[in-house]
């Protein structure tokens, strides 16, 4: 009875402690703004000589232990920048997995006229069964006339369903099981000064779909819905898509002033292999707030996203859901998957400062919440929030890639979290 009465309690208190934690991170940096004098349109704090105190990362340890001298960086374009973490870490469906997670950040054309580059590659595997491989590259040519982005991934992928809308309760979820295969790959070229446009291709493959561990319950009767949940059968969604970007970030691993805007208009006809014909909009918005001397990692960090389905013939698993957005980085402190629906708005806010002037050692506090619409209408249900806290260790001071962990918490889920580079 007292454990019953105690998550009542928590689940009572955990809207307000989020809404008392966005007032803390909106009105902190305005009180810093306020100190604050100098121009906030600055070099990169790690690509700057203002501080007097050296910059030290997780490299620069290595060599210390290991009695290695440091040569001095080159300022070629093609110097490579890599960060890697081989970590254990939670994963849907439960259990745990080894992830190698390796990322390689470059220059392909001048600093000071073209935006950091990067591809990361992090393959995983655990003992229940799941296995992943993904490679992403998000490309940046010289003077930043193109951008090209891709993403692909082939999953073994066990993963909990909660159905649509609110879901059911955590003790009626299910297990399904689905091999995922995917194909992104965007071409985009600037029209005028930091808009760009252009054209993609998008493939999602879902195979082997079934429910798991449960011979009495089919998918189509567990989520109430039709299309791509037949057991036995393919899900495919094969299309093209328009693409709007705006982008002033100088480094997008970790971002510390300007803003993003993207705009991903998605048809998938059968004629290019879908199973049937259905659209998708996703509008996603950051802005970034830095504070405090350039040198300095002292960042309010604020992001927004609109995901929804158009028509009513989008596959269940390719249906918006949270976790699932282009970098799975959505919804901190909540399981993947928990709210799916045809529409979904993701509200998240983040600030970010050093805990120590060497730029070694810094912290996170975060919030977030996401509303789904509801399995009979397109009305959204009430937002559903969640909140955490962070250590940041500088791994690469060049590329500026930190090792983020993350603690996140929601009223049905406590998860911990580890990454290269910020969520947003």
């Amino acid at each position: 009875m007292t454990d019953t009465r105690s998550m009542t309690t928590r689940k009572q208190l955990l809207p307000q402690i989020s809404k008392w934690l966005l007032m803390l991170l909106l009105l902190l940096p305005c009180y810093l703004w306020g100190q604050e004098r100098t121009d906030t349109v600055r070099r990169p704090f790690y690509d700057t000589d203002e501080d007097t105190v050296p910059k030290v990362d997780v490299i620069d340890l290595a060599k210390d232990i290991l009695h290695i001298k440091s040569k001095k960086v080159p300022t070629k374009r093609g110097k490579i920048y890599y960060s890697l973490i081989p970590v254990p870490t939670n994963i849907p469906g439960g259990g745990n997995a080894l992830i190698t997670s390796t990322n390689a950040a470059f220059y392909l054309g001048p600093r000071r006229t073209t935006r950091l580059s990067n591809v990361s590659f992090a393959p995983s595997f655990s003992f229940k069964g799941r296995f992943s491989f993904s490679f992403h590259s998000n490309l940046w040519l010289e003077g930043n006339n193109r951008n090209i982005v891709g993403d692909m991934r082939f999953i073994v992928n066990p993963m909990y369903t909660w159905g649509l809308g609110q879901g059911v309760p955590d003790g009626q979820r299910e297990l399904v099981g689905n091999n995922y295969f995917r194909l992104y790959q965007t071409f985009l070229r600037r029209i005028r000064p930091g808009l760009l446009a252009g054209l993609g291709y998008h493939l999602d493959w879902h195979s082997a779909i079934r429910i798991r561990d449960n011979d009495s319950m089919d998918l189509p009767t567990f989520v109430k819905y039709k299309y791509g949940t037949t057991p036995g059968k393919h899900s495919v969604s094969s299309g093209v898509s328009l693409n709007v970007l705006n982008d002033t970030r100088q480094n997008s691993i970790n971002p510390q002033s300007g803003y993003y805007v993207n705009a991903v208009l998605r048809f998938n006809p059968t004629f290019l292999g879908s199973n049937d014909n259905w659209q998708s909009l996703y509008v996603d918005y950051r802005r970034y707030f830095h504070f405090g001397p350039a040198w300095m990692q002292n960042v309010l960090a604020l992001w927004g996203f609109y995901w929804t389905a158009i028509g009513n013939k989008t596959p269940y698993l390719d249906l918006p859901s949270i976790g699932w957005d282009p970098n799975n980085r959505s919804g901190r402190g909540i399981d993947q998957n928990r709210y799916r629906g045809k529409g979904l708005i993701n509200l998240e806010a983040e600030y970010r400062r050093d805990i120590t002037n060497n730029g070694l050692l810094g912290f996170a506090v975060f919030m977030n919440m996401n509303t789904v619409t509801q399995p009979d209408k397109y009305r959204f249900t009430a937002f559903h929030p969640a909140a955490g806290a962070g250590l940041r260790i500088k791994f690469n001071k060049r590329s500026n890639t930190n090792i983020a962990l993350d603690y996140g918490i929601s009223k049905d889920a406590r998860i911990f979290y580890i990454n290269l580079g910020e969520a947003f």
